[in-house]
């Protein structure tokens, strides 16, 4: 039987190559940031490299090397199966990637820190712990009152494995959550489940909102001037999605009328965010660089998930997380 080529990063074999010696069947093959690819440190021509599975962990991303992973995805003839490191599919290029008969796995190896940015921002901001610095700063001893978690409703925008992982750690504060979602749901951490023709008769009970929804053409905008003018005067808002979801326009003119009185925002139109952009010194907004997902746990987490699912895919069996067709608009 010949064996089956996969490909992968440098980097990211580092991280398997114990496992990956336990494994049958397989030909693997690294990429370097210097455009050489290495078989068992041993050095292999370019037009040698086609493989049937490729592993695209997001250090690709961080050495430079991920444009010319994905155009070795698109151009070479043998390609089955692909990893991802990234749980949207929003980028044109997946859509070529699963026309060209690619099978295609969502990373969830980001939603545990992003779960955990959601809480701490939200928590940081329904509770006045600047307040509270502020009165120690001025030597104060000062009563502050705030609203107790609890006593909070969220409603959350999209309910994959990030939205669930939230709600999974909101659920021992006692708030209640609604979600938003295509389909109907059964969670004991959700309280009501609806679909986007809900937003609007929910928006007002709403204390904090999450996006965290795929882009695509039913949520592009979807934060426009009437999702502003629906929310619930000093609400939070946090996205976590895709900047393309908020109307940047309409959302400055909501925190100028307190809906929200907050965001949090880590995805932009506009990436890296420029430096004369307004929502640098806004005192109502929370910028940060899409980094949510910045944890220090995603690349184990991500090297346990491709391994688990190349031995899948090597027995044939169901993998995890896999995307359908129509998730690329096919």
């Amino acid at each position: 039987m010949t064996a089956k080529q996969v490909l992968m990063s440098a980097a990211g074999f580092a991280r398997v190559e114990a496992d990956l010696a336990t494994i049958d069947g397989i030909d693997v093959i690294c990429a370097h940031p210097d455009g050489s690819f290495t078989r068992d440190g041993a050095a292999v021509a370019a037009d040698a490299v086609d493989p049937e599975i490729y592993w695209a962990s997001l250090d690709l991303f961080y050495a430079g090397m991920l444009g010319n992973f994905f155009k070795l995805m698109m151009t070479r003839s043998n390609g089955k199966w692909a990893q991802l490191f990234n749980a949207g599919l929003d980028n044109p290029a997946f859509k070529g990637l699963m026309q060209k008969g690619l099978r295609l796995t969502k990373s969830d190896a980001q939603s545990l820190p992003i779960a955990e940015y959601v809480v701490a921002h939200a928590l940081s901001l329904l509770h006045p712990i600047a307040a509270q610095a502020a009165a120690q700063a001025a030597h104060q001893w000062q009563r502050i009152e705030f609203r107790e978690i609890a006593s909070t409703r969220w409603l959350m925008v999209g309910y994959g494995p990030i939205g669930q992982g939230i709600a999974a750690r909101l659920a021992p504060f006692g708030a209640k959550l609604d979600v938003i979602r295509r389909g109907a749901g059964n969670d004991a951490h959700v309280d009501r489940f609806g679909t986007q023709a809900d937003i609007a008769a929910w928006l007002p009970d709403s204390d904090v909102v999450v996006l965290a929804c795929p882009l695509n053409d039913a949520t592009r905008g979807l934060a426009d001037a009437a999702f502003f003018n629906a929310m619930k005067p000093g609400a939070i808002l946090i996205n976590i999605a895709r900047g393309e979801i908020v109307d940047e326009d309409a959302l400055r003119d909501g925190l100028a009328r307190q809906q929200p009185a907050h965001a949090v925002l880590d995805v932009f139109h506009t990436e890296p965010l420029p430096s004369d952009s307004w929502f640098w010194d806004h005192p109502q907004v929370r910028v940060t660089a899409h980094c949510s997902n910045a944890g220090d746990g995603p690349p184990a987490r991500a090297a346990v998930r491709f391994i688990d699912n190349l031995r899948r895919y090597l027995a044939g069996t169901p993998l995890y997380n896999e995307a359908a067709r129509a998730e690329v608009g096919l």
